[in-house]
């Protein structure tokens, strides 16, 4: 008990020093904001909860129209029956969107003159037309080589399971009964069928999606058992007449996953910026997003998020819960030979990241096009568990008196702190060093205006 007493304050110290430091690169100090899907027009979400060859995959439907129109085509390794499918609650998607989204958090520089305080604080979707009267469905079609394996009802969903011996068939098929396939849709399902892949095909039942009281679709999700670690975007590409992107949530219990057959690469993160971006995150990530995809040539996933479930620092939302987990599809929760640690709920907001779970988070963002991404997406678990965000940091200069001398230095500091920041952005998003400078006079108002001015002129940028 006496080394417990004695440990305590000094690790209160050490968390102070670790999080005030001026260069803090710590995961501490104060979020601010995130930067999640809503920040682009379209950007079509998956969950994949994978361990071994069992997957569960949710895909988010965000179609927009009448939901008689809709329809979805999905290839899968293998017949799923009905006990494979359900419907999952909307909430699940946002839930680890706000989670694992690209974040700001802001330090507040302690005064140099004063001690150090003890402590602180649809890539998938089909758009079918509308189905005059009911259609029956056959068994096979021996003229078309199109064979309905399965035919069920998950909720507000009819779902058949087609196999295929030709694309032409398939599409006509697809076409006879009520779905409207995009031109050049024949060449894309070929290599499903021939890799003897099976089409869940879904769309909305209209009596059962009114007596369901929902407003919006709800995401389908579906189980099945495949040594195949893959998510099949092709589709998607049909009718897209510009840049997608699609958020994948990856949950492992092993650790982070990355893609095999393209490049994954880390979104650039842990940097100082001008604190006038605490008003424009959402617009600095979007170009902080469209340079980096540039410059790594339009060809690969960033990771934007690296993370055990059992913690988050700082948090952009709450750990998700074990009904949250189960929902998402983590079905090997109560597998002890995986963690030590079973017990997901409940879990302190701040806990420490040492604090290991058997759920991994990884956050895969893709932008991609026909002819930047011609396969389908193959991911790859590994071992790594290694703690990843997207973390954007403003670090607010004192504001009082500075009478001391190491006052004084760190006054003079400031100028060339806050130059290495405007730097720091003109090359994260591409921007306009002049008009970055302009913006930040404003921002630190009268506390370093003439001093920054001086830095300025006298090497030639004023």
């Amino acid at each position: 008990m006496k080394i417990f007493r004695f440990l305590t304050p000094l690790l209160l110290t050490i968390v102070a020093v670790f999080c005030f430091a001026p260069a803090a690169w710590a995961f501490c100090g104060f979020y601010v904001a995130k930067a999640d899907t809503k920040l682009y027009n379209k950007a079509s979400q998956v969950v994949i909860a994978r361990n071994g060859d069992r997957t569960v995959l949710t895909m988010a439907n965000d179609f927009q129209g009448e939901v008689k129109d809709f329809a979805i085509v999905v290839p899968v390794p293998t017949v799923l029956q009905k006990d494979q499918v359900r419907v999952a609650l909307p909430n699940i998607i946002e839930r680890l969107d706000a989670f694992s989204a690209p974040r700001l958090v802001e330090y507040f520089d302690p005064d140099p003159c004063a001690p150090l305080p003890l402590f602180s604080r649809n890539i998938l979707n089909f758009s079918a037309a509308p189905v005059n009267g009911s259609v029956e469905l056959r068994r096979t079609d021996r003229d078309l080589g199109v064979t309905v394996e399965a035919s069920f009802n998950v909720d507000e969903y009819d779902i058949v399971i087609l196999s295929a011996k030709e694309s032409g068939g398939l599409e006509t098929w697809l076409t006879q009964n009520g779905y409207k396939i995009p031109q050049g849709a024949k060449q894309l399902l070929q290599p499903y069928i021939r890799s003897s892949m099976k089409f869940f095909v879904a769309k909305v039942n209209l009596d059962k999606f009114e007596e369901s009281g929902y407003q919006l679709l709800r995401p389908l999700q579906i189980s099945y058992q495949s040594p195949k670690f893959m998510l099949p975007i092709r589709l998607g590409m049909v009718n897209a007449k510009t840049e997608q992107d699609l958020i994948v949530y990856i949950l492992s219990p092993q650790g982070e996953a990355q893609l095999t057959n393209y490049r994954t690469v880390k979104i650039p993160s842990n940097v100082n910026l001008p604190v006038f971006i605490k008003n424009e995150f959402g617009e600095f990530y979007k170009s902080l997003f469209q340079t980096a995809y540039t410059k790594e040539g339009k060809r690969v996933g960033f990771l934007e998020y690296a993370w055990d479930m059992g913690s988050c620092d700082p948090c952009a939302a709450d750990p998700l819960t074990q009904e949250e987990l189960k929902e998402a599809g983590v079905f090997w929760l109560n597998d002890n030979s995986l963690s030590k640690q079973t017990k997901i709920t409940p879990i302190p907001r701040f806990a420490p990241p040492a604090f290991n779970t058997n759920v991994f988070i990884s956050r895969l963002h893709v932008r991609y096009t026909r002819d930047t991404f011609p396969e389908d997406l193959i991911f790859l678990s590994t071992a790594n568990r290694e703690l990843f965000q997207g973390r954007y940091v403003l670090q607010y200069p004192f504001e009082g008196e500075l009478k001391c001398e190491a006052g004084k230095k760190y006054k003079q500091s400031l100028p060339k702190r806050f130059e290495a920041e405007a730097q720091t952005l003109a090359r994260l998003t591409n921007g306009n060093i002049q008009d970055i400078r302009k913006k930040m006079k404003l921002s630190v108002g009268n506390l370093t205006y003439s001093l920054w001015e001086s830095f300025l002129y006298n090497i030639g940028l004023n």
